[in-house]
């Protein structure tokens, strides 16, 4: 097939828009480029606004076979216990998700655990891996994207990020075609969670940390398939211009000039299912100290958290207690194809943050965000004694495998406990391991874009 100076960017949903759309990544190239997405009419006109990439393409319906699903969902939990057994890490297992309702959910995911048993070394991995290719290129759907990639003849496939499940016969198309693909590994926890969809020719990681962790998860994979380019999403703080100006920011989310402003970072649902108990904590023990004179609380809730679960806590609170919701483009019930961050969001987050004299969080990258500005980050350490799920603890959280990337637990102040809460904000230091573990995890922040620039050139 003849190749032409084509790129096809792969975006199966809005995830990777902010990192890899708003950033310097493909701005400047001299490369024709062609956005292959799974957008709606809506959000496909946005991105072309904020991108001028004018040429795009829908990605077909996809729907996955039974037996697609079968092969996928037995290599994912294969692999869950070849990786916690690989590292002694149980909580790896947790990714694997067993609360399923209805009958015949429960009867498939029970076939797949029981089809587990027989799978007793990595080689018998690999022979699924390799079963599973041959079954996704005997769909219909790769029959019609290969046709697509033959029309457009691109020289590479470029995929947003490498969980997507309609990706993996889009690249086995690709390999087929000779077209050079090529995917990153979105975020620091994906690797121990055993949800590579997709097969790659090059795969691209945040630091030396992730690609010691993509040959041990993934030995099969050659390390010259493997660049270290780091990740573009924290270059949005080396750049003066995302900064509102401060009387501007204040004012509209209702701050106090004289007052300093902690963050409490929210996280989704799932994750931290207490978070406006651990918000009201914070209020509790600021005022209870005398300190709320002093220091004013700025909530940023998770993006896609639109429970409302945080308002009776605001609305108890409302003079300590302001938020600055995120800006993005987020519709209740709608898919994840459908949800991004409005480029308004990068300088609201980068404000937030240069503004905040420190953040509360449950274990985030929040944690180096704020490392960007020498800003220190607190970790919640500690149960509520009501819960709002009661199988939920804080116990297993900082257990989960990423966290053994930081070396020294004085990277961030711990919260232990209600107590300590205005003594922790009273200290107030930032500490210095937060920059060992930020350089151990965030490899090329800086120059991510240009990084991934010199790849695709190759």
């Amino acid at each position: 097939m003849k190749k032409n100076n084509k790129i096809v960017l792969l975006f199966p949903d809005g995830v990777g828009i902010r990192n890899y759309l708003y950033s310097d990544v493909f701005k400047g190239m001299e490369k024709e480029l062609v956005l292959f997405h799974a957008f709606d009419t809506k959000t496909e006109q946005a991105v072309k606004d904020i991108t001028a990439i004018d040429n795009t393409l829908t990605i077909p319906k996809y729907t996955e076979s039974l037996k697609e699903k079968f092969l996928r969902e037995l290599i994912c939990l294969a692999r869950l216990k070849h990786n916690a057994k690989l590292v002694d890490n149980s909580t790896i297992l947790t990714y694997w998700k067993s609360n399923h309702k209805g009958f015949s959910k429960v009867l498939f995911y029970k076939l797949i655990q029981i089809f587990s048993y027989g799978i007793t070394n990595y080689k018998h991995i690999l022979r699924l891996e390799k079963w599973y290719q041959k079954v996704i290129r005997s769909s219909s759907f790769y029959d019609e994207v290969r046709k697509i990639l033959v029309t457009v003849a691109p020289a590479k496939l470029f995929c947003s990020h490498q969980r997507g499940v309609q990706c993996a016969p889009i690249f086995a198309a690709a390999q087929d075609l000779g077209i050079d693909s090529i995917t990153v590994i979105y975020s620091w926890d994906n690797l121990p969670k055993a949800r590579m969809a997709l097969q790659a020719d090059k795969y691209l990681v945040w630091s030396d940390y992730m690609k010691q962790e993509l040959k041990l998860y993934y030995p099969e994979i050659k390390e010259q398939q493997i660049f270290v380019t780091g990740t573009p999403q924290f270059e949005c703080y080396h750049q003066p211009e995302n900064i509102i100006p401060k009387e501007v920011f204040y004012e509209r989310y209702s701050l106090d000039l004289d007052k300093k402003i902690i963050c409490y970072s929210g996280d989704d649902v799932l994750t931290c299912p207490d978070d406006p108990q651990y918000l009201a904590d914070l209020a509790d023990e600021l005022i209870k100290h005398n300190l709320d004179g002093f220091y004013q609380i700025l909530l940023r809730r998770c993006p896609v958290d639109i429970s409302g679960r945080f308002e009776p806590i605001i609305s108890k609170y409302p003079d300590l207690i302001k938020q600055a919701p995120p800006l993005w483009n987020f519709e209740p019930n709608s898919s994840w194809t459908t949800i991004y961050p409005l480029p308004e969001d990068v300088s609201l987050l980068v404000s937030t943050v240069y503004y905040s004299d420190l953040v509360v969080n449950l274990g985030s990258t929040m944690a180096f965000d704020f490392g960007m500005f020498q800003k220190p980050c607190l970790y919640i350490n500690y149960d509520q004694e009501v819960k709002e799920n009661p199988k939920w603890s804080i116990n297993w959280i900082y257990k989960l495998q990423h966290f053994r990337s930081m070396k020294d637990r004085n990277a961030v102040l711990w919260i232990h406990n209600k107590n300590e809460i205005s003594e922790k904000i009273a200290l107030n230091q930032s500490s210095s391991s937060i920059e060992s573990w930020k350089k151990t995890i965030l490899s090329n922040y800086k120059t991510s874009s240009e990084s991934i620039k010199s790849v695709l050139e190759l």
